[in-house]
């Protein structure tokens, strides 16, 4: 593998207190060399990528995110969601195992890493089951999944309802130093619900999901983990009730770490208006006061990180009456793009945003895997490279996932990958920036 320089870059690297322009320099997929102001390579042989005026900082990590397959290629394949993870930026994304067959055993597991070795793209790392076939209803062998390298457990898209389960859960999640991932939803509050309970469903003659649906939940989970001693996490925060609920349990020393999606911090209820169906998504989008409370949890670090949960469809799946439509936002692609305008608007800094894209997600996967999340000598060659100025529109033809399904078509933003390295592997490009060689002298 040739060596490569990142040169002339804007390196910002939170975990190591970096933010100065500089290069860095990849050998072997390892970090070997990081140099800022007119510190110079240790080497004079390797390709260069020019990264003036960018921004260079740790690849993304996702903990939360749908790649469909078994069992739904028709929505998403892992090479073409792994290819869309890399065109967003991301290195490492952690895939949900609301597959079919279900990621509920060893043997599926495998099957999964398998089809990540042959896409060769970006690093994948499953999420088992907490339930034997998702069905709430009987323990998964977490002991067996957590051999085989999962990161955590979860039924996601199918809360764990039975509290005595999710008990259980929590107990043997603790002693494996894992955490159980739960979809908060009292499903007896949802039922036939498609969007948010409240004024624009009522205008829209729309069965609404109130808030209280996710709050009742989350503080039950959370009740469970103080009593346990387990480690919860709690998926897709959307209400900022939910937010009070989990500043309170960590001020209590509850082990409890949340997320939060890009279209729950910069999306309301009112991109559902015309029956939007690619606005269609649960959690649902929120209220404008939710956001406000997410963005500030997220600056507190009540809530831990930002995760895209995307989730691609077919066509046919949101081509249709807004009740029938299918749940779900494609976000690899459109995720940094959205989030820059929290930044442009003085909510975020940008520190603080790749902070919650890079070394907070890193913290909660732990070390297994190496140390992700950094720019570090020595740390494997997980890179994005941005351009905070660059402005585009979302083409979803353009888009490498399968899944076109969004509500950003059109949207123009200021902020665009444009390119992303993957264990030391140039794994995606924009065509404006150009591969030079250097040689030897």
């Amino acid at each position: 593998m040739q060596a490569l320089l990142i040169e002339g870059g804007r390196i910002i690297d939170p975990g190591q207190e970096i933010d100065d322009v500089g290069s860095v320099l990849i050998t072997e997929g390892k970090i070997s060399w990081l140099g800022v102001g007119e510190s110079t390579p240790p080497r004079a042989d390797y390709d260069v990528l020019p990264a003036q005026g960018l921004i260079v900082c740790p690849g993304f990590i996702d903990l939360h995110c749908h790649l469909r397959q078994p069992g739904f290629e028709e929505k998403e394949t892992i090479a073409s969601g792994t290819r869309a993870a890399a065109r967003g930026g991301f290195t490492t994304v952690c895939c949900m195992p609301n597959t079919r067959p279900p990621l509920d055993n060893g043997y599926t597991i495998e099957y999964v890493k398998a089809e990540v070795a042959m896409a060769n793209t970006v690093r994948v790392l499953p999420i088992g089951c907490i339930s034997r076939l998702r069905r709430g209803e009987e323990l998964a062998s977490l002991s067996e999944l957590a051999s085989t390298g999962v990161v955590g457990f979860s039924d996601d898209g199918a809360p764990v309802l039975n509290t005595g389960l999710m008990r259980q859960a929590l107990e043997s999640g603790r002693d494996l130093g894992l955490p159980i991932i739960d979809h908060c939803e009292h499903t007896d509050l949802t039922v036939g619900g498609v969007m948010n309970l409240g004024r624009v469903s009522i205008r829209l003659g729309l069965r609404g999901m109130p808030a209280a649906a996710e709050e009742i939940m989350v503080a039950r989970d959370i009740a469970l983990a103080g009593m346990t001693g387990g480690w919860l996490h709690v998926a897709h925060v959307s209400t900022g009730g939910s937010v009070d609920i989990i500043r309170r349990a960590r001020e209590q020393g509850i082990l409890v770490t949340a997320e939060v999606t890009p279209h729950h911090l910069t999306l309301t209820e009112e991109k559902v208006v015309g029956y939007d169906t690619s606005a269609k998504v649960n959690p649902p989008l929120r209220t404008e006061k939710d956001v406000q409370a997410l963005i500030q949890g997220l600056k507190d670090g009540v809530i831990d990180i930002i995760a895209t949960d995307h989730a691609p469809h077919a066509e046919a799946d949101k081509k249709c009456d807004f009740n029938q439509a299918a749940f779900g936002i494609s976000g690899f692609e459109t995720a940094l793009g959205s989030l820059m305008g929290l930044v442009q608007d003085g909510k975020l800094t940008l520190s603080t945003l790749i902070s919650r894209l890079t070394g907070a997600p890193a913290r909660i996967i732990g070390d297994r895997f190496g140390r992700l999340g950094t720019l570090a000598v020595g740390a494997p060659a997980d890179v994005v490279i941005f351009d905070p100025n660059r402005e585009w529109v979302v083409d979803t033809s353009t888009f490498a996932s399968k899944g076109k399904n969004t509500p950003l078509a059109g949207s123009r933003f200021k902020g665009k990958v444009m390119a992303t390295i993957a264990g030391g592997k140039l794994v995606y490009r924009d065509e404006a920036i150009a591969l030079e060689e250097r040689a030897a002298e």
